[in-house]
């Protein structure tokens, strides 16, 4: 992924072109055709990943008080095929999709949050944001998208602390009372995030959940911030 200014940017209704890479709705998957360049050691990352929902959504809230934040699941439960040419990787598996937008600095408005999305067993997809906000308040959203296209909140159960990664960055997740959660897999581990698998319990069922927490003021300190070009670079 390469940080681009505002001319290698355009959009219409149907596509949006970041440099040379570009997202496109087909009609009836996202195509997301990459051309880009790994980093720290530069090598080509070439092909196109098609992610299929199995319902849109158009439910968006506000993560913040102030409202300064919005978040909401595109495709909360989607299949996706990634087909690259270079490196030579393909693969088929389920998918989501789902878009953050902001009037502010994410800094000014957070510390921490953990994620997670987890499906069940009458295909329903159900989406946990716990939020740590920089004013020291929390909110919670426990969110069910059925099928059928409607969304419905449910009560949570308490936050469970899971183990800290390699970066040592704290993370938790809402789990039934009395039920164990589990890290199956750690994907992601850097200074001030975590990506996870996830076995824990929710609505009295044994789920596997993405699980994500991000901490906000290790994104902002400044060896995070002299690190990030070497893994993300900037063009004009």
């Amino acid at each position: 992924m390469t940080e681009r200014g505002q001319k290698a940017i355009a959009r219409d209704s149907r596509q949006f072109q970041i440099g040379p890479s570009r997202l496109h709705w087909n009609g009836e998957a996202l195509e997301i055709e990459i051309n880009e360049w790994a980093m720290p050691l530069p090598r080509p990352v070439r092909g196109v990943v098609r992610v299929y929902p199995n319902q849109l959504f158009h439910y968006v809230t506000a993560l913040d008080d102030q409202q300064h934040h919005h978040w909401g699941p595109i495709a909360p439960s989607a299949r996706v095929e990634v087909n690259l040419s270079s490196p030579a990787l393909s693969w088929k598996g389920h998918a989501y999709l789902d878009s953050n937008e902001g009037r502010s600095p994410v800094i000014d408005g957070f510390t921490e949050w953990d994620w997670s999305r987890a499906g069940l067993r009458d295909q329903s997809v159900a989406v946990l944001y716990d939020i740590r906000q920089r004013s020291g308040a929390e909110r919670l959203l426990a969110l069910r998208f059925r099928s059928d296209g409607s969304v419905e909140e449910f009560v949570a159960p308490p936050r469970q602390s899971l183990p800290p990664a390699l970066w040592r960055v704290g993370r938790s997740i809402r789990n039934d009372i009395g039920a164990s959660a589990t890290v199956l897999q750690t994907l992601e581990d850097t200074p001030f995030y975590v990506r996870s698998v996830l076995q824990s319990s929710l609505l009295g069922e044994q789920v596997i959940s993405m699980h994500e927490t991000l901490n906000i003021p290790r994104l902002d300190s400044l060896s995070t911030r002299l690190m990030l070009p070497w893994k993300m670079p900037r063009r004009s």
